[in-house]
């Protein structure tokens, strides 16, 4: 179905990060799958066979599965990638995904955590659960308290986190350079306490004595490369003692720097340049979450509200 051809090519010649390369393979496998059930007679043996009415097929198939209309569109905008490639490659004639249309995606606020309660918690100006402090002394607790200072930080996604080298922080210009979508880098300035909370953690890793002398900035207690799945129970672990919202993601971090900084007067589009948006539309969305602020205010403060 010419797929690994596609997944080599957004690979080394698009150069899409590791995380959408794999989203795309996981999409297109489970895309040929619903097409050739295992243990069934091949009905598609080249991609020119697909048609329109097999794509609206799987898209009925995922949505009767629960599957959210956001996700469904992720798929649908991988199999229009993909066609676009077979299209350049003289492999069809004919895109099926043009007679596509994506299901509507209901339009969510951005989940935050109240930034307040946010600061206490690094400040360690609140009571822990339990005997224990939040961030324990040793080397893990330091980790963990400059991922969840860095996201809160940055706004930087759980992706960009996780490939920040030791050498993409700048110490004398106090910033940090950070591979995004697409490989668009940019960069971003850090506060004088998360430089601080820096050093001391570059200090501790060293001392740690690792053997295997990892070239990522976050390490996992053994000194291999922290992943992706390691730095979201570590945010879910410690937002768990703030926020009892089913939604205490990376994610969740991203949007409170970006509702934060818009909130505090911060302009939209140098919000933008720091999340690493393509478009300001996609930055919008924050505006919402200031509205309902507002409208909060209004209500608690105003005599008639």
């Amino acid at each position: 179905m010419f797929s690994d051809k596609f997944i080599q090519y957004v690979s080394f010649e698009k150069r899409y990060s590791p995380h959408t390369v794999l989203a795309y393979k996981s999409d297109l496998e489970q895309f040929v799958l619903f097409l050739n059930p295992p243990n069934a007679i091949p009905q598609v043996t080249h991609p020119s066979e697909i048609t329109h009415h097999d794509i609206r097929n799987w898209m009925v198939a995922l949505m009767d599965n629960k599957l959210l209309a956001r996700s469904v569109n992720r798929k649908i905008a991988t199999l229009r990638k993909y066609f676009k490639f077979l299209l350049q490659e003289g492999e069809v004639t004919i895109n099926p995904t043009s007679r596509i249309t994506a299901p509507k995606v209901p339009k969510n606020l951005p989940t935050v955590v109240d930034g307040d309660k946010l600061t206490r918690m690094l400040d360690g100006r609140m009571d822990a659960t339990g005997d224990d402090p939040i961030f324990s002394n040793d080397f893990s607790g330091l980790r963990d308290k400059l991922i969840i200072e860095m996201l809160f930080g940055t706004g930087m996604r759980l992706a960009e986190i996780t490939g920040i080298k030791d050498e993409d922080i700048n110490w004398y210009e106090s910033t940090v350079k950070v591979l995004g979508k697409r490989n668009k880098q940019r960069i971003i300035p850090l506060n004088n306490e998360l430089i601080q909370l820096l050093k001391r953690y570059a200090e501790a890793k060293k001392s740690e004595n690792f053997n295997n002398n990892s070239l990522m900035l976050l390490v996992t207690n053994k000194g291999a490369s922290a992943y992706s799945k390691l730095i979201y129970l570590i945010v879910q672990k410690y937002l768990s003692h703030i926020s009892t919202q089913d939604k205490r993601s990376p994610h969740v971090l991203r949007h409170t720097f970006a509702t934060s900084l818009l909130n505090n007067g911060a302009d939209l589009n140098a919000i933008k340049e720091l999340l690493g948006h393509a478009n300001l539309s996609a930055t919008q969305i924050y505006t919402h979450n200031s509205v309902e602020r507002l409208k909060s205010i209004y209500k608690q403060a105003h005599p008639k509200a």
